[in-house]
């Protein structure tokens, strides 16, 4: 690889030839500002902070677009740099409401610390604001244009990394605003709620649909016996909240909070991941060898069955019937804990605590989320929310001592925790697929083949001599190539590239869902998966197929994987939905 030699501030730099000057600055110590950039996007360079000067150049260039070339003499600060990045936040703000108490950005919002840092106290221009109503159409995410600083970076990431279109800028020059695709609402377009925009929006203009104030109703009614559950996801971003590092597990101290909180029953839905295993892995057992529709493509993720459902609908019946881990453990807790303890499902309310926004949506899908007679899960809360509630609570979390989850519903093995991340579903379906079909134990249960951030990653499995060819996706932009080449075998009357695949709709999984504490990158996310590895390294048992509880929810209640009551609770089917609804 060729290397630049270059001077920013005077200091040496040697860095990558199609190094940025914006990177190329950070490995020397030196932060230029940036409002529009994002690392997971291709710099676009629409709101101009990042302005340097370059010796010999008679004009400011842009640090995040711009390659460092040999020889060149950068300057990042000067007074006049300085005074040019103050003007286009004056200007930025010029357009933007200025409400930040109200707003649920506040203290956590890229332009407001700009603001701060830069001394903004009164701001030149006209105020030009255009009044425009939020849009609160779905069950998932809120669209605020009027708090948009048309940066760019929510229109990117649905267009180019998700493929899903729902979202882009109409009008120009000063008229140019933010909306859902057609000029609809957002429930009308073809949106998925994944909240990828709302992850990357470095303000608040769009955010997750807020209902603490629902929880923290039903925990104060003494007639609801209140049960939450909490994602494999959660337990290594929530701890962002408070000051902890990306990654570091604090699944003990989630337990201990959501009892200070006041929930009557506190169960994991690692625990419901592992029925998923039994229940998805029964179903692809019995395709692969029966003769079966596949590939079997894994359900678990609300965001992939809305796009599967308005996009893909001729993969309906590769989907795996299997409800996601969220349904699964509210349909067990309504119906089999409700029996063991004696409360009636009316009186139950079940609350989930999910890295995903689009579980919110997942709900109230269809009337196969009403298994036991009333909404097995009454609300889904995303992280965020909950690390809200935690602090309006006066909880200190780093100092909570670590408790467990309850029984019934709160055991899990280290196979349910994988569910957090890319790959992770397919590695513990694997791990209890070879036992289903061997009926023997695995050595070693680890599928480096499944691990990682490549946006594509296929292998072939050996299970004892029977080859199972696997893909992986995630992030909702790789999926389509993946779906077209089984697409392709089909209208070439071949067999199928892969018997099973893997689809998350979030980039790195459910560790970077549209509901985990903002500012995700990749140095993020890789240290969020390597928390999910380390418990699952941790645990007692990490096959699914051995976690006692699941054992038992089958001889005292179930019966067997895929069997008429399981079906009946923990099965779900699909339909195909409009991509516009008008």
């Amino acid at each position: 690889m060729s290397m630049i030699e270059a001077e920013i501030n005077g200091i040496p730099v040697s860095v990558p030839e199609g190094t940025t000057i914006l990177d190329a600055a950070r490995e020397v110590g030196v932060q230029i500002p940036k409002l529009c950039y994002h690392s997971d996007l291709d710099a676009w360079a629409a709101c101009g902070i990042c302005v340097v000067k370059v010796e010999g150049s008679p004009k400011m260039l842009r640090a995040c677009a711009t390659a460092i070339a040999p020889g060149m003499k950068v300057l990042t600060h000067d007074p006049e740099v300085v005074e040019v990045r103050r003007t286009v936040l004056e200007l930025i703000l010029s357009t933007h409401p200025n409400d930040c108490l109200q707003c649920g950005r506040s203290g956590n919002c890229e332009l407001q610390t700009l603001s701060a840092d830069f001394g903004i106290r009164e701001i030149p221009f006209e105020e030009r604001i255009e009044r425009i109503k939020p849009d609160t159409s779905t069950t998932s995410i809120v669209l605020n244009p009027e708090k948009c600083i048309k940066c760019g970076r929510c229109v990117l990431v649905c267009q180019e990394m998700q493929g899903v279109y729902a979202l882009e800028f109409i009008g120009r020059g000063d008229g140019t605003r933010l909306a859902p695709a057609a000029d609809v609402n957002l429930e009308e377009s073809p949106c998925i709620k994944c909240g990828q925009c709302s992850a990357h929006c470095p303000v608040g203009a769009i955010y997750e649909k807020d209902e603490t104030e629902k929880v923290w109703d039903e925990i104060k009614n003494p007639d609801k016996h209140c049960v939450v559950q909490i994602a494999p996801a959660v337990r290594v971003a929530i701890g962002e909240a408070f000051d902890m590092e990306p990654g570091e597990l604090a699944t003990g101290q989630l337990y201990a909070a959501l009892r200070r909180l006041g929930f009557d029953a506190v169960f994991d839905t690692n625990f419901s991941a592992d029925l998923t295993i039994l229940e998805e892995g029964t179903e692809f057992v019995k395709r692969f060898t029966g003769g079966g529709e596949l590939p079997q493509l894994t359900s678990c993720c609300p965001a992939w069955t809305d796009y599967m459902e308005k996009f893909a609908t001729d993969f309906i019946p590769n989907f795996s019937s299997a409800k996601s881990p969220q349904q699964m453990l509210g349909a067990m807790a309504k119906s089999y804990y409700a029996e063991k303890a004696d409360i009636a499902a009316k009186d139950m309310f079940v609350a989930s605590i999910m890295p995903c926004t689009a579980k919110k949506f997942e709900v109230s899908r269809d009337d196969n989320m009403n298994s036991t007679g009333f909404q097995d899960v009454d609300v889904a809360l995303t992280t965020r929310e909950l690390a809200r509630m935690i602090k309006q609570a006066g909880i200190d979390f780093k100092a909570l001592p670590e408790e467990k989850a309850d029984s019934l519903l709160g055991t899990y093995t280290g196979a349910g925790t994988l569910f957090g991340v890319t790959g992770g579903v397919m590695e513990a379906a694997l791990r209890s697929a070879y036992f289903l079909i061997t009926n023997e134990e695995l050595e070693d249960v680890n599928f480096m083949e499944c691990r990682g951030l490549e946006g594509v990653k296929e292998a072939e499995i050996d299970i004892k001599g029977t080859k199972v060819r696997i893909a992986i996706a995630h992030q909702m932009g790789n999926v389509e190539a993946v779906l077209n080449r089984v697409r392709q075998a089909r209208a070439d009357g071949e067999e199928t590239p892969w018997q099973f695949i893997e689809v998350m709709a979030c980039r790195g999984g459910c560790i970077g869902g549209g509901g985990q504490p903002h500012g995700a990158t990749d140095e993020v996310r890789l240290k969020r998966t390597r928390g999910i590895y380390t418990d699952d390294e941790k645990s007692v048992q990490r096959c699914s197929h051995h976690n006692p509880e699941i054992t038992r929810i089958y001889e005292d209640f179930l019966g067997e994987p895929c069997g008429h009551k399981a079906h009946e609770l923990l099965h779900t089917d699909y339909i195909e939905r409009q991509v516009y609804k008008k």
